[in-house]
């Protein structure tokens, strides 16, 4: 009879909680939740697309070893804390300028820049940018002339690794360019668009000439339709 008694205790113990659990009454801490890892971003065109200013070659390297690299350390730096669960960007903002957590900002904002890289480029790219970021532009710089030879030195002149940017800041374009994983979000300006000049972004097709890699990507790659999107 005890043994009857139990097991029906038990029974209802268990479904108790259930419903407990299932109307919200019975709190999971963050910690205990499994939290979905950060994924990476899949290229928005084939790996060969960007030839032959971007060779397949080097898209493999780039966004199958680089790129993924950052995002599976990523992953395993953040497992089990509170950021756990969090996207992109607010890992990279809530990280930001802490020395306790250099390493996991190095990675997310490294993840963060190379999905928003490869939106800054599309096939049969370049031109001259049209509506608002067009007019943006004649504010800021006069012409769009003047914005690609700014944001050209910006991305050539880029001392070491780093990014050379397009941004909104304070309702006008500007041209800004970060070291390593600094990504200019963290400052308050809105990224439009972005140049990859770490020295695997190109050295496999160009080697030591960034200069022409950076022509290259800008007169034939730069998306000015993604980054219109992005006012």
């Amino acid at each position: 009879m005890k043994k009857q008694a139990d097991t029906a205790t038990r029974r209802e113990f268990l479904a108790a909680s259930g419903l407990a659990l299932a109307s919200g009454l019975i709190r999971i801490p963050p910690a205990a939740r499994a939290a979905t890892p950060i994924a990476q971003a899949g290229l928005p065109y084939p790996a060969d697309a960007l030839e032959p200013i971007i060779s397949a070659k080097t898209i493999g390297f780039h966004y199958g070893k680089h790129h993924k690299a950052y995002v599976d350390n990523l992953n395993k730096l953040i497992e089990g804390s509170e950021l756990a669960g969090a996207d992109l960007g607010t890992i990279v903002r809530e990280t930001a300028g802490k020395p306790d957590k250099v390493p996991v900002f190095n990675n997310a904002a490294q993840a963060w820049n190379h999905d928003f890289y490869w939106k800054s480029l599309v096939p049969g790219g370049g031109g001259i940018p049209t509506g608002k970021l067009a007019e943006l532009a004649n504010a800021a710089f006069g012409g769009f002339d003047a914005l690609k030879k700014e944001l050209q030195s910006a991305a050539v002149t880029q001392f070491g690794s780093g990014w050379a940017w397009l941004v909104l800041d304070g309702g006008k374009l500007k041209v800004v360019k970060t070291s390593n994983a600094e990504n200019p979000m963290v400052s308050g300006a809105k990224p439009l668009l972005v140049i990859d000049v770490w020295e695997h972004a190109y050295y496999l097709d160009y080697q030591n000439r960034r200069a022409d890699h950076v022509a290259a990507v800008i007169d034939g790659l730069l998306n000015w339709d993604f980054a219109l999107r992005n006012l």
